[in-house]
C-alpha cells in the first residue's frame, strides 16, 4: 500500500489550505507544512528541503512506497527525494514544476522584497496573487488569498530564489520512480512549458495538460486530478 504525501510550494501553496480537494480523497495523506512556511527557519535549497522532509517522514515511519505529489516548490523537493532515494518513492506526480532555474519575467523577485515593505506595494502583490485563481471556487481562493497574507511576501521571495538554483537536467533521465507531470493549460503565468521538457528527458513518464486550470490544477479541477492521479497509480504501481 503506497503512502500520498502532497508538498506544497511557495505563499498559497501552504498545505492543507490547497490541497484540501486531494487530503479527502486519499484517506490517512500526509501534508506536512515546510520549516519556514510560519514556523521555523526556511531552508536555503531544495537539497535542504528534501532532507528535511525525509527526517519528517521517517519520523512518522513513512519510510518506503511513497508518492510524491508536489507543486512548484515542492514539485522540486519531490524530483530531488525521487532522485536521491529511489528505493523509498513508488511514485511522482509532479505539478507547476520545471527541471531547471526558472525564467522570470523582470523585476518578479525585486516586486516581492518591496511588498515587505511598502503597503501600497503589498496591496498590489496580494491583488496579483488573488488573480491566479481565476478557475477556483471563490471560496477556496478566498482561503489561499488568507493564507498568502499570512505567509507574505518575503517568504514567497525566499521561496523562488530555492526554486531559481534548483537544477538537475544532468540527473533527470536517470530517474527510476513512475513519473506523472501535470500541468494547467491556461496558466496566466505566461511562463515555458517546464513540465514537457521534464516528460521529454524521463523515458515512460507521462504529461497531462487540463484545460480550464491554471497556476493550480489540483485545486482548479481537482475531481480530474485526482481521476488522473487514480488512473495512474492504477497503471504505474
Amino acid at each position: 500500500m503506497h503512502q500520498m504525501v502532497f508538498i506544497h510550494g511557495p505563499g498559497a501553496g501552504g498545505c492543507a489550505e490547497s490541497f484540501v480537494h486531494q487530503l479527502n480523497h486519499y484517506p490517512g495523506s500526509l501534508a506536512p507544512t515546510l520549516p519556514g512556511h510560519l514556523e521555523g527557519q526556511p531552508c536555503a535549497s531544495v537539497e535542504r528541503y528534501t532532507e528535511w522532509l525525509r527526517g519528517w517522514l521517517w519520523s512518522k515511519g513513512k519510510r518506503q512506497d511513497l508518492v510524491l505529489v508536489g507543486y512548484t516548490l515542492g514539485g522540486c523537493i519531490a524530483l530531488q527525494y525521487g532522485l536521491d532515494y529511489p528505493d523509498e518513492v513508488k511514485a511522482l506526480v509532479l505539478m507547476t514544476t520545471g527541471m531547471r532555474p526558472r525564467e522570470r519575467r523582470p523585476g518578479t523577485l525585486e516586486f516581492r522584497l518591496k511588498a515587505a515593505e511598502d503597503p501600497a506595494t503589498y496591496r498590489e502583490w496580494l491583488e496579483a496573487m488573488r488573480h491566479q485563481f481565476l478557475f477556483m471556487e471563490p471560496e477556496l481562493g478566498d482561503r489561499l488569498v488568507e493564507s498568502h497574507r499570512k505567509v507574505g511576501p518575503l517568504s514567497q521571495y525566499r521561496d523562488f530564489v530555492v526554486i531559481d538554483h534548483f537544477d538537475v537536467r544532468n540527473r533527470v533521465n536517470g530517474l527510476k520512480p513512475a513519473l506523472l507531470l501535470i500541468k494547467g493549460a491556461d496558466d496566466p503565468n505566461l511562463s515555458p512549458e517546464y513540465e514537457r521538457e521534464i516528460h521529454e528527458a524521463v523515458p515512460g513518464s507521462q504529461y497531462l495538460k487540463f484545460k480550464n486550470a491554471g497556476h493550480f490544477p489540483f485545486a482548479e479541477r481537482p475531481a480530474e486530478v485526482n481521476r488522473a492521479i487514480d488512473d495512474f497509480l492504477a497503471s504505474r504501481t
